[in-house]
């Protein structure tokens, strides 16, 4: 469950630390107070879309951290572990950065991460409602994502989708194999001729290093001799060779400090440098002798870098990228081979249908079972949602050849009377019962959902009265196992949450900002009040509230 809120300059809030309770708990005040704001915020640190204008006015940047209860069902707790973002203190940790230019960080549990990841932690955590969901519903995709979502269908669903892909795309391969034979044929011998000139050369990068070093060295080679042969003169075998006059030096330096100590350092650096003297000799001998003259394998050098060079000019590459392009080309020359066998591209294009047929039937057999279970469960909601007789249903209907949902869509149909035929949610619902059947059928699927907290933004809008303390007792139950967290406007359903916060605006040092409190039973009273009755609130009102709260309210 979501255990703190801390909140920094966003939209009109300067800054909030807002620690959270288990249960059902409702979020109220006045229209325009900001109380959608802090499940904007919320939603923006779980993953969602950042803008610029969410920064306050004013301000560089706008910071959003949230921490959690790592659930317990092991499967955040597995992928944090494979991500290496565990905490190992049984919590999750949430933190989005937002400059006022729109771009945004992430951290989770104090490691950045991309947001596709900060995403996938939130799925686990979170469902969000928005008080647009109703309209959302009037989308057949979006019917068939909820279906699938409430029936824990997803992964399934997904592996379809990528097989009726892969079936496509070989399908679209043989079409192109069937009536472009002639031109594919061109390429491919083009191809192959190509591949067989790379082959040919066996370009090899290491080859291609160490022929440039030493055609440098043997095209340099009579001078490497000359100056060689002059430093050696200058180190040795001259009459004033730097070799033997530090030697004779070092002796007298070595005979003097028998009689003065103060020159043994003098003595001992410059025994290092004979050492070093010695050694800078003999490497430059063995380096001298190793040199020769060789114009035949100079010529060799020189005729395999051409070839080399002019192979990569024939193909606009540079000389190292070689052995990438003939990579390249074998796999484009084998996939050319096989789009040229139309016959065995049918084959594999049959058992790629094979496989997403077998797949999609095993779901479809799941998603009519939860499509079923889901329509009685949401006819049964709309029965105390003051549609009596009205039935809600789930149409499941084939769809030949299949698609990349599967062997079937699914079309959400309903009726308000028993007596009218069902007909597609989006032609029958007038504005109230789109929410009244919204409403149930998210609450519903909210029952079977993972997520240890839930959030409805003002889904209760177009109702009211006795719907409406029936929708409260809905989100109360369903607090009873998880967190459920509620904007709301209305009185019936703010009476019903176990714990209560006003939003309200206020003006500090001449900006609007945004206040969050917590609400002790007797200001519950006010509050409910206050949504009951308007400006003019009276102890008629108050006693009201107070039986809407079940508390005796005192004189």
């Amino acid at each position: 469950m979501l255990r703190h809120l801390s909140i920094r300059d966003f939209v009109i809030v300067d800054q909030l630390e807002l620690e959270f309770e288990a249960g059902f708990g409702a979020l109220t005040g006045e229209t325009g107070a900001g109380k959608s704001i802090l499940l904007d915020a919320l939603g923006l640190v779980l993953g969602g879309k950042a803008e610029s204008g969410v920064v306050r006015t004013g301000q560089a940047k706008a910071e959003i951290l949230a921490e959690f209860d790592l659930p317990e069902d092991g499967a955040l707790r597995d992928w944090l572990v494979e991500q290496e973002l565990d905490s190992g203190d049984g919590s999750v940790l949430m933190r989005r950065v937002i400059d006022s230019s729109g771009r945004s960080k992430t951290w989770l549990n104090g490691v950045p991460v991309v947001l596709a990841q900060m995403r996938a932690a939130g799925e686990w955590l979170a469902d969000i409602h928005g008080q647009h969901a109703h309209h959302a519903l009037l989308r057949t995709e979006a019917q068939l994502e909820l279906v699938d979502a409430h029936g824990g269908l997803a992964v399934r669903a997904s592996e379809v989708a990528d097989l009726y892909r892969a079936w496509s795309a070989l399908r679209r391969a043989r079409e192109v194999a069937e009536h472009g034979a002639l031109s594919t044929e061109r390429e491919r011998e083009l191809l192959a001729w190509q591949v067989s000139e790379l082959r040919e050369l066996a370009f090899d990068p290491h080859e291609w290093a160490t022929l440039n070093q030493e055609q440098t060295r043997l095209a340099h080679a009579a001078g490497l001799i000359a100056g060689s042969t002059e430093v050696l003169e200058g180190l040795a075998d001259s009459d004033y060779a730097l070799v033997s006059q530090l030697d004779h030096l070092l002796a007298r330096v070595a005979d003097m400090a028998q009689h003065d100590g103060q020159l043994a350092d003098v003595q001992e650096l410059l025994g290092s440098a004979s050492i070093q003297l010695d050694e800078a000799l003999h490497a430059m001998r063995r380096y001298r002798d190793r040199l020769d003259v060789d114009p035949e394998r100079l010529a060799e050098i020189d005729q395999r870098i051409h070839a080399i060079t002019s192979m990569a000019r024939k193909h606009k590459v540079a000389p190292e990228a070689l052995p990438d392009l003939q990579a390249d080309s074998v796999l484009r020359l084998e996939r050319l081979t096989r789009e040229a066998d139309p016959e065995a591209l049918a084959r594999e294009e049959s058992a790629a249908k094979a496989r997403f047929v077998e797949a999609a039937e095993r779901l479809s057999v799941v998603r009519r079972g939860v499509a079923a279970a889901l329509s009685e469960a949401v006819t049964d909601a709309m029965q105390s949602l003051a549609m009596a007789g009205a039935r809600f249903e789930i149409a499941v209907r084939a769809v030949e050849e299949g698609c990349a949902s599967g062997l079937e869509t699914v079309e959400f149909l309903v009726t308000a009377n028993a007596s009218q035929p069902l007909r597609p949610l989006a032609k029958v619902a007038s504005g109230g019962e789109l929410s009244r059947i919204g409403l149930a059928i998210q609450v519903i699927a909210s029952r079977n959902a993972a997520t240890p907290t839930l959030i409805f933004d003002e889904v209760d809008v177009g109702i009211g009265g006795r719907v409406a303390e029936i929708v409260g007792r809905l989100l109360k139950q369903i607090g009873s196992d998880r967190q459920v967290l509620c904007v709301t406007h209305l009185p019936q359903v703010a009476a019903q949450a176990d714990w209560q916060w006003t939003i309200a605006k206020e003006t500090r040092d001449g900006q609007t900002l945004s206040r969050v409190k917590s609400l002790a039973p007797v200001e519950r009273v006010e509050e409910i009040a206050r949504m009951l009755g308007g400006v003019h609130i009276t102890d008629t009102t108050r006693d009201h509230a107070a039986e809407m709260l079940g508390l005796q309210r005192a004189d």
